[in-house]
């Protein structure tokens, strides 16, 4: 009973103790993620997505209470050359028509020191959902507005991209530049 009426008391006394998570919406226009991977014995290629959605929570006293949902749009995607683009939208990978986004989502954000995160979390590809743990650094810009850096690779087999795998890597590095401003409220 004691200690019932002593956390009264300082959530009472001290509602600072106890900070409120902050959510940022994440700027579509100033948001892009960067897949890249090695073809034909070692010739670098790439493709870019855009028109991402999503929050970021961040609570400075409790880092359970940390989120990353995001949402990303597979028609956005643009290849280096046109063929890609095609075949990475078609059936063969992606299948923009029947999957039209991706999605990833936090279990769990660790602060790993000043401004340093690993996000772990669910990928969704092709309704394919496997565990990511994403490397991230986080930069406060002008006023309360977060830049998030993180990368990540996958293996394009576990979500049933595997077609040319005699000519294309399995490992796909994954690149994301995140901007993200508090929310309204």
């Amino acid at each position: 009973m004691l200690r019932l009426f002593l956390l009264l008391m300082v959530t009472l006394v001290c509602p600072s103790l106890l900070a409120a998570p902050i959510a940022h919406i994440i700027d579509t226009d100033k948001t892009a993620i960067r897949l890249s991977w090695r073809a034909f014995g070692g010739i670098p290629s790439w493709a870019n997505l855009k028109g991402v959605t999503g929050t970021v929570t961040l609570n400075p006293d409790n880092e359970f209470d940390d989120r990353i949902n995001v949402t990303i749009p597979v028609a956005t995607l643009q290849a280096s050359n046109n063929l890609l683009t095609w075949q990475l939208k078609s059936n063969m990978f992606f299948d923009a028509a029947r999957y039209p986004t991706i999605t990833f989502a936090s279990t769990r954000v660790v602060k790993l020191g000043p401004d340093r995160y690993r996000a772990f979390g669910s990928l969704t590809v092709r309704d394919l959902s496997r565990p990511v743990i994403l490397d991230a650094r986080l930069d406060r810009l002008s006023g309360e507005t977060i830049a998030l850096h993180a990368t990540t690779a996958i293996s394009r087999s576990a979500y049933k991209m595997d077609r040319f795998a005699l000519v294309v890597d399995d490992r796909i590095a994954i690149a994301i530049e995140i901007q993200a401003k508090p929310a309204k409220l």
